[in-house]
């Protein structure tokens, strides 16, 4: 058994095209034997089956671009979960934000798939009109947590018929039925009879049950009636079958190089068409590097110079690094996208993190570049390609270290807002001991060093920022005819750092704070997955205890029989 689940929110990346979308889709759940000609007969005709050959080559749509219209959007939020032809599809109200030509379209596409699939779908829905209720098989009537009617539904007009409830000719069943069963707004209507009351002094006429009361009858006389029998005694033949199970299937018949290969694509696609994600970012770390560039211009080897040194270095480790936090928005999009495509089992949560890291890398990659170079060049710092390699290769891996710090935070919060704010006092705190705003032998060793200071990227990024560019030159003694001061040495008195490890050592540190930051996000991903089935079982069952408890709905007074409640839907006010 397959099965697959369309939410009611529209989650999507807003880059691709549809048409794109879908084939992305496709390939990272339909088996690896499929030709690329196959796997576009199957996109092009779930394209025609939703109705969308003419947005297929439209964008989706995002902050920075008007692409398709909510309707399309949920049409090919559903055609994304039929690609596969899943054995059970369970939808959440897909007929939200659809007019009503789209949303007959919609249901009766998927009624013919359920006949020609022998497909099984269970949807929630909210006040269709007629045609779209006429299209349904059977209807399953909650409210308050208890069944009010399940069977045919055509057979459910003649249930509240018979319970003295019928349906006017001229009304939409559903809407009837809605009526009936919500009470939420019985208090509504008693305040406002009392109000009406006291103005003018009138007696309101009770002839209108209230909806509580309604409900509790139709849940007792469902409870007495045949639909009720005919559903137990067909659950008691299907759990009486012997040899009857069920065998979850996974929802990808891909293999995981595949998926991997796919979703790097897909992810390296949707950064390089964003403008936010990367982009922006490259051109405010050039202007931000022209600045500091013409700012320490040509810092020298005075004894001045160590300080101005220390300090452009200290800014570019940190808070070049701490700009880093700009993608958070767009990787918060790219989660929602993992948790609904998670939700369905079209991938694993390693070929995501890997994915995501490997799309990123170019981006990355340009964005220390570009600083390194145009600091270096400009400041003047140690010349040499060992050196300028090892600034870039230093400033790129801490700029990943905090892109995976966010992931982490990114999985722990549960919103954009509280992931800033969290990000940005976590990456703070770990500027403040980087060991530039206060020197490595000046900070507490309670906690501020032991371990803070020795598990923060940003020190070893630091420290080695300062090795690459002052090992090996000299500089000038504080007063004029003092002998020169080695790097070595300013870097050990005046800075606090130990020269006892070589610059490469530190680099490794940062690379190993990177990989556990990944490794940590990893295992929170994979922690939530295991804990929340556990959470939401104890939460069903609190739920269960509570209803239980609960008292029942108000018995029907006698003398004041349920009457048809046409009255109140607007042919009668209730103020009158």
């Amino acid at each position: 058994m397959s099965p697959a689940y369309v939410t009611q929110e529209d989650i999507l990346l807003g880059t691709l095209t549809v048409k794109e979308t879908l084939i992305y889709s496709a390939k990272l759940r339909l088996p690896g034997s499929l030709n690329k000609h196959q796997v576009n007969e199957i996109v092009d005709r779930t394209i025609m089956e939703m109705g969308l050959q003419d947005c297929a080559h439209n964008l989706i749509g995002n902050w920075h671009s008007r692409g398709i219209s909510g309707g399309e959007k949920k049409r090919l939020s559903i055609a994304l979960e039929i690609l596969t032809r899943p054995t059970l599809l369970f939808l959440d109200e897909p007929t939200s934000g659809l007019d009503s030509a789209a949303a007959f379209f919609v249901i009766q596409t998927l009624r013919n798939m359920a006949r020609e699939a022998n497909l099984t779908i269970v949807s929630s829905i909210h006040q269709p009109s007629s045609e779209v209720f006429a299209l349904f098989d059977d209807l399953f009537l909650l409210s308050g947590g208890e069944t009010v009617f399940f069977g045919e539904a055509k057979m459910a007009l003649k249930f509240f018929s018979d319970a003295g409830i019928p349906c006017p000719s001229r009304r939409n069943p559903s809407d009837h039925f809605l009526r009936c069963i919500n009470s939420d707004f019985d208090r509504v209507n008693a305040t406002l009879q009392g109000s009406q009351r006291l103005r003018d002094r009138k007696t309101i006429s009770t002839t209108h049950a209230l909806t509580s009361e309604t409900k509790a009858m139709l849940v007792h006389k469902y409870k007495c009636s045949e639909y009720a029998t005919a559903a137990r005694t067909r659950i008691q033949e299907i759990s009486s079958i012997e040899g009857l199970t069920f065998e979850a299937q996974s929802g990808s018949q891909a293999s995981w190089w595949k998926q991997l290969t796919t979703l790097t694509k897909r992810s390296f696609v949707n950064m390089s068409r964003d403008i936010g994600y990367y982009w922006l970012r490259i051109v405010v770390y050039l202007a931000v590097s022209l600045c500091v560039g013409t700012v320490f211009f040509n810092v020298g080897t005075s004894y001045h110079a160590t300080l101005a040194r220390g300090a452009c270095a200290g800014f570019i480790s940190g808070f070049m690094i701490f700009m880093s936090i700009g993608g958070f928005p767009s990787f918060i999009e790219e989660m929602k996208m993992f948790h609904r495509e998670r939700l369905n089992g079209h991938y694993g949560v390693g070929v995501f993190m890997l994915s995501n890291f490997i799309s990123s890398i170019p981006f990355l990659t340009m964005m220390a570049f570009v600083t390194a170079i145009v600091t270096y060049n400009m400041v003047k710092f140690q010349s040499g390609f060992s050196h300028i390699t090892y600034a870039c290769l230093d400033l790129l891996f801490s700029i990943a270290v905090v892109e995976s710090c966010m992931m982490v935070i990114a999985s722990l919060v549960p919103n954009f807002m509280m992931g800033i704010i969290t990000g940005s006092g976590f990456i703070g705190i770990m500027m403040m001991t980087a060991g530039f705003f206060r020197l490595p032998p000046d900070l507490p060793n309670l906690f501020w060093r032991y371990p803070v200071f020795y598990i923060n990227s940003m020190s070893w990024a630091l420290q080695g920022a300062l090795k690459n560019d002052m090992i090996g030159i000299e500089f000038d003694g504080p007063f004029e005819g003092d002998a020169k001061l080695s790097g070595e040495f300013i870097l050990t008195t005046m800075l606090g750092i130990s020269v006892e490890h070589s610059k490469w050592w530190d680099l490794a540190v940062v690379v190993a704070i990177l990989i556990a930051y990944r490794l940590l996000f990893f295992g929170i991903l994979k922690f939530k997955e295991r804990a929340t089935p556990i959470f939401r079982k104890l939460y069903a069952k609190r739920t269960l205890k509570h209803l239980n408890q609960r008292p029942s709905f108000r018995k029907t007074s006698s003398s004041q029989p349920i009457c048809s409640l046409s009255s109140q839907e607007g042919l009668t006010s209730p103020l009158h």
